[in-house]
């Protein structure tokens, strides 16, 4: 039963580590993982030792970045190879098991800031491009000189977006390139004003513009696996983006484009389906999908306040990476809210392999919060720091008295008619009320003992008070191929 609750250390040992990437060769080390760039950050923080987190298909480079940068700064490395949630965020806790005093992270991140205060540089990697095909594949989608577009990338190829603003410039008049959102150094201040921040981008606006104008080109992905769904972070691109507005997508080795409007309109009825399930739900379990990432505990703790003020149960489980042997061990919970990065809340989950479905915060934010605006109008945000108070899109709960509370209510899945929540304080004891049981016994009144009263079968029947009480006996001796009392025959 252990190994339902947490990965056993042998799984650790047997698992395959998703498809191997392939070794780059020694003389394009440098170039493709930036060495000299990450040489000097390591020389400037004078660093003795420094932790290295590779994915898992750049592993197979790990051994000879280390050893190179080893000899360069002649600090102690050490590679950082599974981490307990995701590869693209910053493994804070194991470099601090390590003693590391800095950390460098290779491969796509999700560029959220640590909970820890510790040196981080990021390597997104370097893919390569071909601009003159992207450059044709743009002129062929925007043929409008004028029209507003935003250049995007996939992190490895965030390099090449300038050079292909350069060539697109002399004809297109308003084009927008974003630059990937590093996390400031610790203790720093910048003085200067930060352009808009979303996305984990930065989008640099003129004066009385808004990204809603703009539609977006996407360079990125691969004719081998066009699917979005397999990219968390074209899909929070697509969830978030306004509608309406025109989003294509390039892949950067053959220029072959797709548009990608009708996958974000699956995408965004596969949320709303999401957030009716959530608010049918009468408990839900919240998971611990972070432990290195900023405001984790206020956001957990926002979204049991959330909950507890819909009326709804809810249980916090801390059970690493989820898989669906481990929440089957939760059969009362109606759905899962993965507290986690903006690319691991959107991590893609095998159809039919969780028994309950898996949602975002925001989604329970939709669900839960009645004064969260309607479909259409609310923006679909990724990452659960936007929904805490300080944020421009935070929403506060109506209070109490509020007519909000008491807006009648149809289910879409199953036309029922969902009665209006009892509200509850965030100090209210409710959660600990005992109830009393004949015989003067007392247990915790839970879903989790509602959901196994409703079973039909509820395990051995201890029958307390109705077994008569007798003298302890012997018991057979032996094993089960032969017992004392048995004969030899």
């Amino acid at each position: 039963m252990e190994s339902m609750f947490s990965s056993p250390a042998e799984a650790a040992l047997q698992r395959e580590a998703g498809v191997p990437g392939l070794l780059t060769p020694l003389p394009d080390l440098d170039r493709v993982y930036e060495l000299e760039r990450v040489a000097g950050f390591i020389r400037d923080l004078g660093c003795e030792r420094v932790a290295l987190q590779f994915p898992d298909q750049l592993l197979g480079d790990a051994v000879a970045v280390a050893a190179q940068l080893e000899e360069t700064t002649g600090s102690k490395m050490f590679i950082l190879g599974d981490t307990a949630y995701g590869s693209c965020c910053m493994d804070v806790l194991g470099a601090e098991q390590a003693g590391a005093q800095a950390l460098i992270h290779f491969g796509p991140a999700c560029l959220s800031p640590p909970a820890c205060p510790l040196p981080v540089a990021f390597v997104l990697g370097q893919r390569s491009v071909a601009l003159e095909l992207c450059v044709k594949a743009f002129e062929a989608q925007n043929p409008d000189p004028k029209a507003p577009v935003v250049l995007l990338s996939e992190p490895a190829c965030a390099h090449a977006l300038e050079a292909l603003a350069t060539l697109l410039r002399p004809r297109y008049l308003d084009l927008l390139v974003s630059s990937p959102a590093f996390p400031l150094p610790v203790g720093s201040l910048s003085l200067e004003p930060k352009p808009l921040e979303r996305f984990g981008r930065y989008f640099p606006l003129a004066p009385g513009r808004r990204l809603e104008e703009y539609g977006a080109f996407y360079v990125g992905g691969s004719e081998a696996s066009p699917d979005p769904d397999l990219d968390p972070d074209l899909s929070r691109l697509l969830l978030g983006w306004a509608p309406g507005r025109p989003f294509f997508s390039c892949c950067p080795d053959t220029g072959k484009t797709q548009d990608e409007g009708a996958q974000a309109g699956r995408l965004r009825a596969r949320r709303r389906y999401l957030v009716e399930r959530a608010r049918d739900a009468r408990v839900v379990g919240l998971l611990a999908g972070t432990l290195g990432v900023a405001q984790h505990r206020e956001a957990l703790a926002h979204l049991r306040n959330l909950t507890q003020a819909a009326g709804k149960r809810s249980y916090v489980l801390a059970l690493g990476r989820p898989t669906p042997a481990k929440l089957a061990n939760f059969p009362e919970v109606d759905v899962f809210v993965l507290l986690a990065c903006p690319l691991g809340a959107l991590a893609p989950q095998l159809s039919g392999s969780f028994f309950r479905p898996i949602l975002a915060p925001c989604e329970l934010e939709a669900a839960c919060n009645p004064a969260w605006p309607p479909p259409g109008l609310a923006p679909h945000l990724t990452h659960y720091a936007d929904l805490l108070p300080g944020s421009p899109f935070h929403v506060p709960l109506p209070p109490p008295e509020s007519e909000l509370w008491e807006t009648p209510d149809v289910s879409l899945i199953t036309g029922a008619l969902r009665p209006p929540p009892a509200w509850k304080s965030s100090n209210d004891s409710g959660s600990l009320a005992l109830t009393p049981r004949p015989q003067l016994e007392l247990a915790e009144s839970s879903p989790a003992a509602s959901f196994l009263s409703s079973r039909s079968w509820q395990g051995l029947e201890p029958r307390l008070g109705q077994t008569p009480v007798t003298e302890a006996v012997s018991g057979r001796r032996g094993i089960a191929i032969a017992y004392e009392d048995e004969g030899n025959g």
